[in-house]
C-alpha cells in the first residue's frame, strides 16, 4: 500500500491545505518498506485510508514538499504543462507537482513500494487525473465570496471531496 501527503501551497509560499492517507487499492507486493510500515515492534493491520508513514517520515513531510518549491517554480517555465509530473525524490519518497493558472502549487508526496514500469506509468496518469479534479474543486473554492486567496481552506466538505479524490483515483 502506497501513503500519499498532498499539500496545497500558496503564492507566498504557504501552506494552504493538507491531508495524509494511503490507498485503498490492494497491494500487489506484501513487501514493507522502511517508510509504509509500521514501527518494528507493533503488527498494526492496514487500515485503508489511513497513512502508514512512520513517525519519522510524517514530521519531515512538510519539509520534503517545501523543498521542492525551488524545483517546481524552475520547472514551471520549461513547460507549457500545468502537470509537472514527477519532479523529485527524497528519502524513498517521489514527489509530484501541479501548478495551477494562479500559481497555486499542489504537491503530492508518495512511496511506491511496485517498481514496475508499467504501473508506474499509470499512476503518473492516475496522479495527473487526481491533480485536475482537486484543481476543478480549487476553483470550486475561489468562487466562494468569503474565500480569499492564500488563505487556509478549513471546509470539511472540500476536504471529504480531496478524500474521495483520492479513494478514486489513488
Amino acid at each position: 500500500m502506497s501513503s500519499y501527503y498532498f499539500t496545497i501551497i500558496g503564492t507566498r509560499d504557504n501552506p494552504l491545505y493538507e491531508v495524509e492517507f494511503s490507498s485503498f487499492k490492494p497491494s500487489s507486493s506484501s513487501s514493507s518498506s522502511a517508510i509504509s510500515s509500521s514501527s518494528a515492534g507493533s503488527n498494526q493491520p492496514h487500515i485503508p485510508g489511513k497513512s502508514q508513514f512512520t513517525p519519522k517520515v510524517r514530521e519531515i513531510l512538510p519539509f520534503i514538499a517545501n523543498s521542492s518549491l525551488d524545483i517546481i517554480e524552475d520547472s514551471q517555465w520549461s513547460t507549457n504543462q500545468f502537470n509537472l509530473g514527477r519532479i523529485d525524490s527524497f528519502y524513498g519518497l517521489l514527489v509530484n507537482a501541479f501548478i495551477t493558472q494562479g500559481n497555486i502549487k499542489f504537491i503530492l508526496c508518495y512511496d511506491n513500494p511496485s517498481n514496475a514500469s508499467s504501473s508506474q506509468k499509470y499512476d503518473e496518469n492516475l496522479i495527473r487525473q487526481f491533480f485536475i479534479d482537486v484543481n476543478d474543486l480549487y476553483v470550486k473554492c475561489l468562487l466562494n465570496p468569503f474565500y480569499s486567496v492564500n488563505d487556509a481552506i478549513i471546509s470539511s466538505d472540500f476536504d471529504l471531496k480531496v478524500k474521495l479524490l483520492a479513494r478514486k483515483y489513488l
